[in-house]
């Protein structure tokens, strides 16, 4: 039997070396809007839902300048691939890959990400 969303706590995973980790409620995640969260090693993930309630999960470090920025981003899409403009330097990096769309030598590292209902 399935739940209607409604009835059920939905819960945002990153997948991790150690497995699944829950970072918070899928309710804290507005379509658009990025939102950063801490790891348990200290790094720190920025996360994204879009207008599909598709989920990405990218490092919140801007790699141009070092800052913890990229959640506070904008988002948008480039040859239908979703992607994050950092708000310091502009530079647009996939969400699916972590790849820079403007710079093919730079990356951050990219996260799968699931729902789980709780």
């Amino acid at each position: 039997m399935t739940m209607a969303p409604e009835t059920t706590d939905l819960q945002v995973q990153l997948r991790l070396a150690e497995g699944w980790f829950t970072v918070c409620g899928l309710h804290r995640l507005a379509p658009g809007r990025g939102v950063a969260a801490l790891l348990p090693d200290g790094r720190q993930v920025a996360l994204f839902r879009d207008r599909e309630d598709r989920l990405y999960g990218i490092d919140n470090r801007d790699p141009f300048t070092g800052a913890p920025v990229l959640a506070r981003g904008l988002t948008g899409t480039a040859d239908g691939r979703p992607f994050v403009a950092s708000p310091l330097l502009k530079q647009r990096f996939d969400l699916e890959t972590g790849g820079c769309l403007d710079d093919p030598s730079v990356s951050v590292p990219a996260y799968r990400v699931r729902k789980w209902a709780v």
